[in-house]
């Protein structure tokens, strides 16, 4: 019985692993899909290669670059998390579901904000939000 019980946790712990490999799968495509959205925009602020590092490591540890991620305590919505997430409308009526849009909102509350990225990043390694 102990073998069985063994071979069944191991079929439901394979199925869930299937399932959470596609989601997974999914997600890893959107992340990369979005940061090659978000290379030539960072490069039209006149940023380098070194500042997407600290933008990508940053989005990664806000959204993991989704940009229908929300956070269900504070609000935070997309790609930058912004709070309140109606914020993001300025940058364009579509930024609910447009990555392009919430990137470029981001970029800009960064410049802003913090001047780089690189700024922003060491800020949110200080308190955790940036």
């Amino acid at each position: 019985m102990s073998t069985l019980r063994r071979t069944g946790v191991l079929m439901i712990a394979s199925a869930l692993t299937l399932g959470t490999t596609t989601t997974v799968a999914q997600a890893s495509s959107a992340r990369t899909g979005n940061q090659a959205v978000a290379r030539p925009m960072v490069a039209a602020h006149g940023w380098s290669r070194a500042q997407f590092d600290c933008l990508s490591r940053l989005w990664t540890r806000e959204s993991n670059w989704n940009h229908r991620a929300r956070n269900r305590y504070s609000g935070a919505y997309g790609i930058p998390q912004a709070l309140p997430a109606g914020k993001m409308a300025g940058a364009g009526r579509d930024w609910r579901t447009n990555p392009r849009t919430q990137i470029r909102w981001g970029l800009g509350y960064i410049k802003q904000r913090y001047g780089s990225p690189c700024r922003a990043w060491a800020h949110f390694g200080s308190r955790g939000w940036y």
